[in-house]
């Protein structure tokens, strides 16, 4: 049987971080799915097109080394239920922190009560890329700083023009 797995999140834009995570979750599923979670009251510095293709141009080949297969697409509403229709019996979701793992548990148990059959596996950053997140790479290229160690430098092409 085909494992699936859903790694959902904004990914706007993505990170050093979120490609970490995405590696490692190649490890535990033959299939994983990105999810771009879109929220119409919000909008986002990168389109979902773009997003997208950095994250399938920055991972996909990734999941070829690793024997698993690659798909990026959007989502709205809830995580769980973007699960259900990806057919993901796992949502992976990474963690920086305790503040983040506080968040994340509470969310396994309402998804568990919602979805009984879709496990939600936490995935640890590493250290060296515990502390980045797409807010700050937001903020630090808004202000014309650098952000070439946070994001590869494709990304950071995109985020920089789209601040200009």
């Amino acid at each position: 049987m085909k494992r699936i797995g859903l790694y959902p999140g904004t990914f706007d834009p993505v990170t050093y971080g979120h490609i970490d995570i995405i590696r490692r979750a190649f490890r535990l599923v033959d299939h994983l799915v990105v999810g771009i979670g879109v929220n119409s009251s919000k909008a986002p510095m990168l389109s979902f097109d773009e997003r997208a293709a950095l994250i399938e141009a920055e991972t996909a080949p990734l999941g070829k080394e690793l024997g698993a297969t690659l798909e990026v697409r959007s989502f709205t509403g809830l995580v769980v239920d973007a699960a259900d229709d990806a057919g993901a019996g796992i949502i992976v979701r990474g963690l920086r922190g305790a503040v983040d793992f506080e968040y994340e548990n509470q969310m396994v148990g309402m998804n568990t009560i919602m979805n009984p059959a879709v496990e939600t596996v936490f995935l640890s950053a590493t250290p060296e890329v515990s502390f980045i997140s797409s807010t700050l790479v937001r903020q630090i290229a808004s202000m014309g700083g650098d952000i070439s160690r946070f994001v590869p430098p494709r990304v950071a092409e995109k985020v920089l023009a789209a601040v200009k």
